[in-house]
């Protein structure tokens, strides 16, 4: 597994060697030891699967007063994924940085507590599955609207797939800053 950084401090891109085979492919995606090398000691208790099609939107989401890392890897399909810095104090706080996540390169994204996180499907569907350092509660779920003048996210929407977001995302306040 190979482990880069990114511009926003504590964001890492994982890259999983890859066998493949006329059987056809194995990847090893987490070893916990290794992970805490790299990323830190943080408890990975929950596992989430989603399935979305293509020109959802999901995010930016975050807890407030529990907030969740997450290592989050496409399993198929393709995704532009987002983190969003909302840490106090940090130094890039309001910045956001993106990448593809594609199911066929194998790449996963650790992002740590202290961030907002969403992705844009842009392929016909994807599922999305994510580890978290926390229990998810609905009562400390809190969104920024994906398209905050702010934050100026540049999101790779596509007219192929029209732009599919849930009530609460559509709803969400811009950023401004939190509290």
């Amino acid at each position: 597994m190979q482990y880069r950084s990114t511009s926003l401090a504590g964001v890492m891109i994982l890259t999983p060697a890859t066998f493949s085979d006329h059987r056809g492919q194995f990847r090893e995606c987490f070893r916990k030891a290794e992970f805490e090398l790299h990323c830190g000691h943080y408890p990975l208790v929950q596992d989430n699967l989603s399935r979305s099609v293509g020109g959802t939107l999901r995010g930016l989401h975050y807890q407030r007063s529990r907030p969740q890392g997450k290592l989050v890897q496409v399993i198929s399909g393709i995704i532009f994924d987002v983190a969003v810095d909302i840490r106090p104090g940090s130094s890039t706080y309001g910045q956001w940085m993106g990448c593809i996540l594609d199911a066929d390169r194998g790449e996963l994204i650790w992002i740590p507590p202290g961030f907002a996180h969403g992705f844009y499907v842009i392929s016909d569907s994807a599922d999305v599955f994510y580890k978290c350092s926390d229990y998810y509660q609905a009562s400390d779920e809190a969104c920024i609207r994906w398209d905050s003048p702010k934050l100026a996210i540049n999101w790779p929407l596509s007219e192929q797939f029209p732009l599919s977001l849930s009530h609460k995302d559509r709803l969400a306040p811009c950023f401004a800053g939190l509290p």
